[in-house]
């Protein structure tokens, strides 16, 4: 008995969600078949420099059309979601790339790029595990009183002291951070916290002025207390909006400046 074809694939219906969790609605078709690649990247079903499936085997699973799949990566690729390889296939983003791995970091030295210092040397000054104050867990998404973790360290650039930051981090997805860790990665932080947590921070947002800094702070950054710093309050977030870091740093510009392009 001959079989009956398979129909082709239907752009115009809505692809089937996996675990029984609901399609986005009201949304062209790629954007939909973006955020369930989303929700397999949230659910750690491809690790953080592991490769996807192809965009066949993905139009396959979603019946939907290799162009559509195609559509929705180039849009995770183009923030840094995703990775195309050429000849390789597409490979989930990690901190650990070079191109990327320092992106968050917008401070540069006045004579050069990053590369010209070489890596920060990281002093940890405190790694503990605390309640959340009311604005920490507002920030975090937390609830008052739940356990996060607290850090301090100093950045130095060639022997200088040169940022200050404070580290707020939910106790939850980072139990078990000590500041020998902190300290003895060699790569940047957020690499190692996708390594050694499985969390990766996707995008973040910031807030910038300038300030003064205390006599702690002053002392801590070698610079006296009437010296002007720039404050950077960073939140980064995970898949989907999630936020998993409070940041806030001060940063000496005497040398060094901030620096973003803007399209």
């Amino acid at each position: 008995m001959s079989s009956l074809p398979l129909p082709a694939p239907d752009d115009s219906a809505p692809p089937p969600s996996p675990a029984g969790l609901p399609a986005p609605a009201f949304s062209p078709l790629y954007q939909q078949i973006k955020g369930l690649i989303l929700q397999s990247l949230q659910a750690g079903e491809w690790k953080p420099g592991e490769a996807i499936p192809s965009e066949m085997d993905l139009a396959a699973r979603f019946r939907v059309s290799q162009g559509t799949v195609r559509k929705a990566i180039d849009d995770l690729a183009a923030e840094n979601l995703v990775v195309r390889r050429q000849g390789k296939g597409t490979f989930v983003a990690t901190h650990a790339e070079r191109q990327v791995q320092y992106r968050f970091l917008k401070l540069l030295p006045d004579t050069g790029d990053a590369g010209v210092e070489g890596p920060a040397e990281r002093h940890i000054l405190e790694c503990r595990r605390v309640r959340a104050g009311a604005e920490i867990a507002r920030t975090l998404g937390l609830r008052p009183g739940d356990s996060v973790v607290q850090a301090r360290r100093v950045l130095s650039f060639v022997g200088v002291p040169t940022i200050l930051e404070d580290i707020w981090l939910p106790g939850q997805a980072f139990k078990g951070l000590t500041a020998a860790q902190m300290a003895s990665y060699p790569g940047p932080t957020y690499a190692m916290l996708e390594l050694d947590f499985g969390v990766r921070m996707v995008r973040a947002e910031e807030k910038i002025r300038a300030v003064l800094p205390d006599a702690a702070q002053a002392a801590l950054l070698q610079v006296t207390p009437s010296t002007p710093l720039l404050s950077v309050e960073r939140v980064a977030y995970t898949y989907n909006d999630v936020p998993m870091e409070l940041r806030r740093g001060l940063y000496r510009t005497d040398t060094h400046h901030y620096h973003n392009e803007l399209s």
